[in-house]
């Protein structure tokens, strides 16, 4: 059974976007900003999702119950990256579940 949730994305251009998210298609957050044209082609997921670019870092916004922790890659990627705040994700690290539901982020500018 496909379930839909819903997100908030806010584009580099300041635009947000209310967006339909299947959890039933093993994608990311980045694969979602992408699918959605978000971001301009060639500035997000340029590294195919391995954590290795930081091209599709966003800021979260809301914490939800299903975001899940930070991983020792993810980590090790921002520490290396420009734009980085506290709130700072991978979106490709962010694989969308149901628990997902609500949240809101906005894509950190491209260096």
């Amino acid at each position: 059974m496909s379930l839909d949730i819903s997100l908030k994305i806010k584009d580099r251009n300041g635009e947000v976007h209310q967006v339909a998210a299947p959890t039933d298609m093993s994608m990311n957050l980045m694969e979602v900003i992408r699918s959605y044209e978000l971001a301009e082609e060639g500035t997000i997921g340029v590294c195919g999702g391995m954590a290795m670019c930081a091209s599709c870092q966003v800021y979260v916004i809301n914490e939800v119950e299903g975001l899940p922790e930070m991983g020792d890659e993810e980590d090790a990627m921002l520490a290396e990256a420009f734009h980085v705040q506290d709130n700072s994700r991978l979106g490709c690290q962010i694989h969308i579940v149901p628990e997902l539901d609500g949240l809101e982020v906005e894509i950190a500018p491209y260096p």
